[in-house]
C-alpha cells in the first residue's frame, strides 16, 4: 500500500521560514512527479509546486514565487519544499501529492494518485 507523509509544518511569525518535507513508501519514487497543494478554510485547493518525476521541470504558483524553493532526492525518497518570507496567506494545510510519471506541465489535483494527510502551517502578522 503506498503511503505519502508530510513532515514539518508549524507556527512562526511573518517574515519567518519553514521546510517541509514529504516521503513516500510503497511506490518506486523517482518515478513520480511530487507535488504541493495547499488549502485554507473556506478557500479552495491551491496547486503550490511541482516537480517533477525526472526532476527536470519545476514549477512554482505565482503565489510563492521567489520565496518558495522544491527540491527533490531521489536516493532518500524525499521532496523538499522551503518557504522562506512567509506571509499569513500561506496559511494553510499544505498536502504532498504524488503523480506517477508527472512532468508537472499540467498540473491538475486530479491527476495525481497518492496523497498524504496534511500538514498545518499557520503564520501569524
Amino acid at each position: 500500500q503506498a503511503q505519502v507523509l508530510e513532515h514539518g509544518g508549524g507556527k512562526v511569525q511573518a517574515g519567518a521560514s519553514l521546510r517541509l518535507s514529504c516521503t513516500t513508501s510503497g511506490l518506486t519514487f523517482e518515478d513520480y512527479g511530487m507535488s504541493w497543494f495547499r488549502q485554507a478554510p473556506g478557500k479552495e485547493r491551491e496547486g503550490v509546486s511541482c516537480i517533477a518525476w525526472s526532476g527536470d521541470y519545476i514549477y512554482l504558483s505565482d503565489s510563492v514565487k521567489g520565496r518558495f524553493t522544491v527540491s527533490r532526492d531521489d536516493i532518500k525518497n524525499t521532496m523538499s519544499m522551503r518557504m522562506d518570507s512567509l506571509k499569513p496567506e500561506d496559511t494553510a494545510m499544505y498536502f504532498c501529492a504524488a503523480h506517477y510519471k508527472g512532468n508537472c506541465q499540467t498540473f491538475e489535483a486530479g491527476l495525481f494518485e497518492y496523497w498524504g494527510q496534511g500538514t498545518q502551517v499557520t503564520v501569524s502578522p
